[in-house]
């Protein structure tokens, strides 16, 4: 069986880190698949979905060491083209990736005990996105 929902969220941009856990659980529920994959995605090219521990230290040094990866304030030929001046969201994005798969054995993600399933979105500025939630599988008896 597959089951597919969207999600809509509100970011602020710059790195901002959004804890989607609980929307991708919901989605489980409502498509009473029990053992499959789930696939997390974000069309769109300045966002990214991962996993991390979601705690104010680690989403801090995260974001710190994205800006010393892909520096927001050094010449990107991206904003040359568009003047938009997102060239590093673009260029974090690509590095990122926008999806994510994760096995679901017996109505569970298979995460870690710290884990939980994030979106980042890089924009220079605010964004309503919408996020793709597919699972397939098959349904519990």
């Amino acid at each position: 069986m597959i089951f597919s929902e969207t999600i809509s969220i509100r970011t602020k941009g710059f790195s901002d880190i959004l804890d989607i856990t609980p929307h991708v659980v919901e989605v489980l529920k409502d498509s009473k698949i029990e053992n499959g994959l789930v696939t997390i995605f974000c069309p769109g090219s300045t966002g990214s979905i991962t996993t991390i521990e979601y705690e104010s230290g680690v989403l801090k040094d995260l974001q710190k060491a994205i800006e010393k990866l892909v520096p927001s304030d050094v010449p990107y030929e991206h904003d040359k083209r568009w003047g938009d001046g997102n060239g590093f969201s673009h260029v974090r994005a690509a590095l990122m990736k926008p999806g994510l798969t994760i096995p679901l054995i017996q109505g569970r993600l298979s995460l870690g005990t710290w884990q939980q399933i994030v979106f980042i979105d890089f924009d220079n500025r605010r964004r309503e996105r919408n996020i793709l939630i597919h699972v397939m599988g098959d349904q519990g008896d």
